[in-house]
């Protein structure tokens, strides 16, 4: 993939990288404004693949995260994936970074200090191949503790959750028929476009209904298909794919929050 040159100020120091400033607290949420060249700036522990390959296919001239984007507590791949696509990674910035840094800023990267015009606004941990390595060798060690505390959380939601595994309550009237069909979940993760590439025999076959989770309603789409149903919270799924006439059900918390129904609601 062929990244955009990267832009260097009269002032800038060889090495630096020069770009307008993005933020979102949520990735996924940012990616689509990203344009080539331009800065992401993140709140995101733990940057996982997904969102590293969609930082890359944007054109990203650098990252800045304000949190460790290797926590430690499993071996993630986001960061190996921007490493490799030779974009600057820099993290642990701390939650200032979205105070000191507004929208559009034209941002200035020296080492492991960012600068907002000639003025250094926050300070971090340049990563780089050899700092991956290690973090990611580091949290290996410690994946089997991280392994018992999530089969202990999965067990305490099979009981919280009882009553909708079991018996269906909470579950949401819905218009679309799946009873004797086959269903296709959709969600946009690993691989995924050479996964439906390969189904495409089995959906031309069994017709399986087709459920896009938020933004696999889109990756459906880009595939060639209409899906049926989309779930969600609504965050990360396209304006037009929710008017593509797919059943739409917004996930909402047991509290009644449902962060997505605006959304969906001024969509008609």
């Amino acid at each position: 993939m062929r990244l955009p040159t990267l832009r260097r100020t009269r002032n800038a120091e060889p090495g630096s990288v020069v770009g307008t400033a993005r933020l979102d607290r949520r990735t996924k949420r940012l990616v689509g404004r990203l344009r080539p060249g331009d800065i992401a700036v993140i709140d995101h522990v733990d940057v996982d693949r997904v969102a590293a390959d969609s930082l890359v296919a944007v054109g990203v001239a650098a990252v800045l995260n304000a949190k460790p984007s290797v926590s430690g507590r499993y071996p993630n791949l986001g960061p190996e994936v921007l490493i490799g696509a030779g974009i600057p990674l820099l993290d642990d910035l701390g939650e200032g970074v979205f105070e000191q840094i507004r929208e559009g800023d034209t941002v200035r990267i020296e080492g492991n200090t960012v600068f907002v015009g000639d003025e250094p606004v926050a300070h971090g941990a340049l990563q780089d191949a050899e700092t991956v390595a290690k973090a990611m060798a580091d949290a290996r060690e410690g994946l089997s503790v991280q392994l018992e505390a999530f089969a202990a959380n999965t067990m305490d939601y099979l009981k919280q959750e009882r009553d909708l595994l079991l018996d269906g309550v909470g579950v949401p009237e819905i218009q679309t028929q799946i009873q004797g069909r086959h269903c296709l979940i959709v969600v946009r993760g690993y691989d995924y476009k050479a996964d439906l590439d390969v189904l495409r025999p089995y959906i031309r076959e069994f017709k399986p209904v087709l459920i896009g989770v938020d933004g696999g309603a889109d990756a459906l789409v880009e595939a060639g298909y209409t899906p049926d149903m989309i779930i969600g919270d609504m965050d990360s799924v396209t304006d037009d794919v929710l008017r593509c006439g797919a059943e739409v059900i917004v996930h909402a918390y047991p509290d009644g929050r449902a962060p997505g129904l605006p959304r969906v609601t001024a969509l008609g």
